[in-house]
């Protein structure tokens, strides 16, 4: 049962990550096309507004807002979509910095991953409307998150924080 379940959310989740790609890509394509700085602490590449953004300039452009997102935070070093979220914190650093009333992010304990997943992915979904990709008993079974899982489900987040007008994006003209 647990096998046909992972297989379910694998399935969903690469659906959601192909429609996603699209969306952030045309999110952060003013990053891209060079009409506007990007935010503090985010370096990106240029490139010509009529070159689509690829997948690998998606992702990194994304791990980048992660960074600069994070870095206030005290334990927490993102250098990746897998082995820097495999405690939590990283989840809840990224959640507190949109909902810092949400909870008391100087009290959570890095040996405690399933307390933090919970938290972060309940918070985002209770004041983010994020649906809860992942499961907390299931990364904390794992010795490393899947990245894909991870990357998917905070591009969902990153998606409901534009909706929610917390991210404010302007998206490329259209040619």
């Amino acid at each position: 049962m647990c096998c046909v379940l992972r297989v379910s959310r694998s399935a969903i989740i690469l659906h959601s990550n192909q429609q996603n790609s699209r969306q952030v890509s045309d999110i952060f394509g003013f990053y891209i096309s060079g009409t506007r700085a990007a935010p503090a602490g985010v370096s990106l590449k240029k490139c010509s507004s009529a070159e689509p953004p690829n997948a690998k300039n998606v992702k990194q452009m994304l791990l980048d807002w992660c960074r600069a997102k994070t870095e206030p935070y005290e334990g927490v070093d993102i250098q990746n979509f897998s082995s820097s979220w495999k405690d939590g914190i990283a989840f809840c650093a990224l959640v507190h910095r949109f909902f810092p009333d949400a909870f008391e992010y100087s009290t959570l304990n890095p040996y405690k991953p399933m307390d933090n997943f919970q938290l972060a992915f309940s918070t985002a979904e209770r004041l983010a409307g994020c649906p809860p990709l992942l499961d907390a008993e299931d990364l904390v079974r794992m010795k490393e998150p899947d990245w894909k899982c991870v990357y998917t489900y905070i591009q969902e987040f990153y998606r409901c924080l534009v909706e929610k007008g917390l991210v404010k994006t302007k998206k490329r003209p259209q040619v």
